[in-house]
């Protein structure tokens, strides 16, 4: 649109007649309308336009979001989407599944240009091939809005891990969280996507998950992160990671600094691969999170990982579940904390192991050391899950009771769990604390605690006790409790077993269109919201008011 004529022309008779005063929204109609009238011609030649810059200034800054975005529809000549016309204004875009393809996916980018409410973006399964990843990529490189992107399930390919990685090279956007699974990545992509994330500082988050990554493409990713000073939390299960490609995976977390989350489930470590991790433990004190389901892991493998946890001073979470393992197996996991009092270990997941009484007792021990452990096993050999439930009696009773006995609310009694008495505060502290306090709870029970309260941030969050209390306290105190649905024996109890419940001591560059002068905004999102999940204040309601 080089050539185009001045406006100046089609408003020369303009100071005849003042405007008469209009609402806004007759405003922005008859200023569309003008617009389109100014230049038939011009109008004609944006018809064939198929870049996603669309080029008439004077009508994209009129005609508002909505009508850029049906206008970009008619360019492409795709329909348009009217779950995205109905919540523009939202920070949240679920487009899964939409079937949108890389024309429609082109018409959304060209909408998400100017827009400053969008902040999760939500696209996988919708054939976008290269041409719609190009278009979200010239897109990210103005909107400083955008900050976590799905495009997993695309098939993207070799082609597609080509033009990310040209993306990830420039660290121009504010894009923080991007999830990339299922999309027939191999080696060849693998060797792309790490070359671009070892000088890459803006993604945090990053699922790699279900892709096709072999021993080499591991090798590629061990070369990443001994480089890479930004990515928070790495998800590559689901893929065909073998002892090779696990040993130098390894050799690169050995020196990594910011790593905190991993997930390795399904792939194929063996015991070769976990005593690799076994030394990462001793040498690591960034990882919270290592989850490694699924992978072939014997007790040798796993008195390896032991060995790490013993002088290990950061691991909070350690999911081991669906390998072979036994419960000589566990035993040893858990006393290599007892031999490690400055262990943070929260929970150690191992619930397809058959545990015994003896197990229990040493657990007793060790969580004596470490009151915030909990550990999920299968079952207790000879102890029914219908004992189990005749002998369950219902966490908030018994919280409620405590509180009627000191004329406190159930709220006052959570919010002193809390030593800087807020509404929110970590699982394992409130594990920690509730397992100490004078309620005399077990495990099992606050872990059902734990699964009304949190969040799903890490957080136990007590606003769901205040927001769904009812109005009468004495309907609430009869109000009948509720414990876990009958299960069969074999069915996965608590880590610690009701029978010593009471036995426990109570201690206390681009031609985009864009507005200028956009913020950058920070990488990272707010919290979670703060408003109960509505799961767990059904289960309150009724149970949490004190004494009036």
């Amino acid at each position: 649109m080089d050539n185009d004529e001045p406006l100046e022309p089609e408003t020369q008779d303009e100071p005849e007649t003042e405007p008469a005063p209009q609402n806004s929204d007759e405003t922005l109609y008859c200023e569309a309308e003008a617009s389109v009238g100014v230049d038939k011609d011009k109008a004609a030649r944006e018809s064939s336009e198929t870049d996603l810059e669309i080029e008439d200034t004077e009508k994209s800054f009129t005609t508002g979001q909505r009508e850029l975005y049906l206008e970009a529809c008619k360019l492409m000549g795709v329909v348009p989407v009217s779950y995205f016309l109905r919540n523009m204004e939202e920070s949240y875009m679920n487009l899964n599944h939409h079937g949108l393809g890389p024309n429609g996916t082109k018409a959304i980018a060209i909408a998400l240009v100017s827009n400053t409410s969008v902040v999760t973006l939500e696209l996988a399964d919708n054939s976008l091939m290269e041409e719609g990843l190009l278009s979200l990529v010239e897109m990210l490189q103005e909107n400083y809005y955008l900050q976590e992107m799905n495009v997993s399930d695309n098939d993207l390919g070799l082609k597609g891990a080509r033009i990310i990685s040209e993306f990830l090279q420039r660290n121009i956007s504010s894009l923080w969280n991007l999830q990339l699974s299922g999309n027939n990545f191999r080696d060849e992509s693998a060797e792309l996507l790490c070359q671009a994330l070892s000088a890459n500082y803006q993604i945090k988050t990053l699922d790699l998950s279900h892709n096709q990554f072999s021993d080499k493409g591991g090798e590629y990713v061990g070369q990443m992160l001994a480089l890479n000073i930004g990515l928070q939390s790495l998800d590559l299960s689901w893929n065909h990671f073998h002892v090779r490609g696990a040993v130098a995976l390894c050799s690169g977390l050995r020196v990594n600094t910011t790593l905190q989350k991993l997930d390795l489930s399904m792939n194929g470590f063996g015991n070769e691969g976990a005593t690799a991790l076994g030394e990462v433990l001793r040498l690591n004190n960034s990882l919270v999170y290592l989850d490694i389901s699924c992978n072939d892991i014997t007790n040798d493998g796993v008195s390896k990982i032991s060995k790490g946890l013993e002088v290990n001073e950061s691991l909070k979470v350690l999911k081991l579940f669906l390998n072979p393992v036994s419960m000589d197996g566990a035993v040893s996991l858990i006393l290599s904390l007892k031999r490690n009092p400055k262990s943070k270990m929260e929970e150690i997941d191992i619930s397809n192991v058959l545990v015994s009484e003896q197990f229990l007792k040493i657990l007793d021990g060790v969580c004596a050391i470490h009151p915030q452990l909990d550990v999920l096993y299968k079952s207790v050999q000879g102890f029914s899950a219908k004992k189990a439930l005749l002998q369950w009696t219902n966490p908030m009773k018994l919280i409620q009771s405590y509180a009627d006995q000191h004329k406190i609310t159930v709220l006052d009694f959570f919010k002193s769990l809390n030593p800087k008495g807020m509404m929110t505060m970590p699982v394992g502290d409130f594990r920690k604390a509730m397992i100490q306090d004078m309620v005399p709870l077990n495990l099992p029970q606050v872990r059902e605690l734990i699964k009304k309260l949190d969040d799903k941030t890490g957080m136990v969050n007590f606003r769901s006790v205040w927001a769904r209390r009812p109005s009468d306290p004495a309907s609430a105190r009869e109000a009948p409790p509720h414990p876990p649905t009958p299960q069969a024996p074999g069915a996965e109890l608590s880590s610690r077993c009701t029978l010593h419940s009471m036995r426990r001591p109570h201690l206390h560059g681009s031609s985009w269109l864009h507005s200028p002068g956009l913020p950058s905004p920070s990488h990272g999102l707010p919290s979670a919201s703060a408003s109960p999940q509505p799961q767990a204040a059904c289960w309150l309601q009724g149970q949490t008011l004190g004494t009036q």
